[in-house]
């Protein structure tokens, strides 16, 4: 049996942070498709990265600033991301539907349930935009 990362990633723990998200965190590489970046963005909340959310956010629906909550009582602390399916819609457009799983504070664990939009432009990929659904 494979043992584990001692750095693990967020979005997979069977993969080291510094071969998975790490270099895309870093600037170092930039996502090959939506669902490459959907993993990067669900890894950079678990780590608080808001400056990596701003800047894969797509310039029209991108908020002006991103608080990730640093009173640690009062955090999210994130569990997990299935990735259920990536949708290509054209060559500058896509859909990941995933489920994270969370919890807040000492509250039980919860599940985010979103279909979310991306959008490429000038060759990169950006969150567009998504839908929680149930």
């Amino acid at each position: 049996m494979k043992k584990p990362p001692a750095d693990p990633c967020p979005c997979n723990p069977q993969h080291a942070y510094a071969q998975c998200c790490g270099p895309l965190h870093s600037g170092a590489a930039s996502a090959t498709d939506a669902a490459q970046l959907m993993r990067s963005r669900y890894s950079a909340y678990a780590r608080r990265l808001p400056d990596y959310l701003l800047a894969t956010w797509h310039p029209d629906t991108r908020p002006a600033t991103l608080d990730l909550e640093d009173d640690p009582a009062a955090r999210l602390r994130w569990l997990g991301l299935d990735v259920h399916e990536h949708h290509i819609d054209s060559p500058d457009h896509a859909r990941v539907r995933f489920t994270a799983r969370f919890r807040h504070g000492g509250q039980p664990a919860q599940r985010l349930r979103e279909l979310s939009r991306f959008a490429r432009v000038d060759g990169r990929w950006y969150y567009l935009d998504g839908d929680i659904t149930e």
